[in-house]
């Protein structure tokens, strides 16, 4: 179980993250992304750590050929066809660390590389990078908060890595 972490200027939570990872194949990745794009009747971002919002849905995406919909409450499913592409779900296996605060940049270096003063880094983008050798993708949702789409087995211990750097 991974407790919240409430201080003065930092906080951190947890929840499920449901995600449904889709990916065109080379040939038809125009295609696929088109029938995606009216899918979900939003543009897909253009190039890999770009977002967009659709309703309830996050669309990152995580490499040239490859999104991720991270939904707010329940996946949706979505019907992609296999001649274009292909989709399954990894919500399971991850889960959402919401953090946010003044103090965020400075206990978030203490853990991941990561210059928060880089165009890459800004609100609305995400990056792949790892946590104590852990995979993880970093969301910046605002100025000073964010989100950690973590492995649901390594979660504890980035939550109590993260609440160490908090309280140090």
């Amino acid at each position: 179980m991974v407790e919240p972490l409430s201080l003065k200027d930092f906080s951190l939570s947890a929840a499920d993250c449901p995600i449904v990872q889709i990916e065109g194949w080379d040939a038809t990745l125009a295609k696929f992304e088109a029938s995606v794009s009216q899918a979900l009747g939003a543009p897909l971002p253009a190039a890999v750590g770009e977002t967009a919002r659709h309703a309830d849905i996050l669309i990152v995406r995580v490499a040239p050929r490859r999104l991720w919909l991270i939904f707010e409450a329940s996946a949706k499913p979505l019907t992609i066809d296999p001649e274009l592409g292909c989709s399954v779900s990894l919500g399971e296996g991850r889960l959402r660390l919401r953090m946010d605060g003044t103090r965020l940049p400075e206990i978030l270096s203490k853990c991941v590389a990561v210059d928060w003063s880089s165009p890459a880094a800004a609100p609305g983008r995400a990056w792949q990078t790892a946590f104590h050798h852990v995979p993880v993708l970093l969301l910046r949702t605002a100025e000073t908060a964010c989100d950690l789409i973590v492995p649901r087995s390594f979660a504890k211990s980035l939550t109590d890595w993260i609440a160490d750097s908090a309280a140090g």
